[in-house]
């Protein structure tokens, strides 16, 4: 079932409560929370006490995405348990693994992101322990980047590995530049969970519901 996950980066710093609210009214099924720390990514986002106080606040499940060269520097700080998301990304120059046992301990899905240039069959002694694959269509770092140009192939390609290979349950995730006409032909490609930012739910001009029912009939 396709899944939508807010980008709170895309959100209105000041009005982040009342948006949040909106969004579950809406009815996305994640909240998608970037943490940045300006070395892995040139940008720096929410920080340890927001998300943290967004998890306390919301009912919602966190999709958080660590844009960090040192993922063990932060994440035993947050607070993230059963239903979420915490997504490393394959280039950050820890050791995988040390961080993947502490976030199954808490309950929490394991994420493995890809940036652009990073292939599926690198990253493949990983996959056993993998829960979600997050495909990277933008360079990483800022809201409204542009998509790389044939991106979206990686998907199809990854899906395809994905399933030949013996994991037909992981999931695959897609962030970047997400369009509702894009998410139409990632969804026959083999996504299943979409993060949305400015490119779809995110407009200046629509309410939450409407931005959100207007996604849903594109990946239905």
């Amino acid at each position: 079932m396709n899944k939508i996950s807010a980008s709170l980066m895309c959100a209105d710093l000041l009005n982040m409560g009342a948006q949040i609210k909106e969004l579950e009214t809406a009815g996305v099924d994640y909240l998608h929370l970037d943490v940045m720390d300006s070395v892995f990514v040139p940008n720096i986002t929410l920080g340890i006490d927001t998300v943290n106080q967004i998890k306390a606040f919301t009912k919602l499940p966190i999709d958080i995405h660590l844009l960090v060269d040192k993922p063990s520097r932060i994440i035993r700080s947050l607070n993230f348990g059963s239903g979420d998301f915490v997504t490393i990304h394959a280039e950050c120059s820890e050791r995988i693994m040390e961080n993947v046992a502490f976030i199954k301990q808490k309950g929490a899905a394991f994420g493995l992101a890809l940036n652009p240039d990073t292939t599926i069959e690198e990253v493949a002694k990983y996959l056993p322990y993998v829960d979600m694959i997050n495909i990277m269509l933008i360079v990483p770092g800022f809201a409204g980047s542009t998509l790389i140009h044939g991106i979206m192939e990686k998907v199809k390609a990854t899906r395809e590995f994905l399933d030949e290979h013996g994991y037909k349950d992981i999931i695959i995730e897609v962030d970047g530049s997400v369009s509702n006409e894009r998410a139409s032909i990632l969804k026959n490609y083999g996504s299943s969970m979409f993060v949305c930012g400015t490119s779809s739910i995110f407009k200046k001009d629509i309410d939450f519901k409407t931005s959100v029912n207007k996604f849903k009939e594109s990946v239905r």
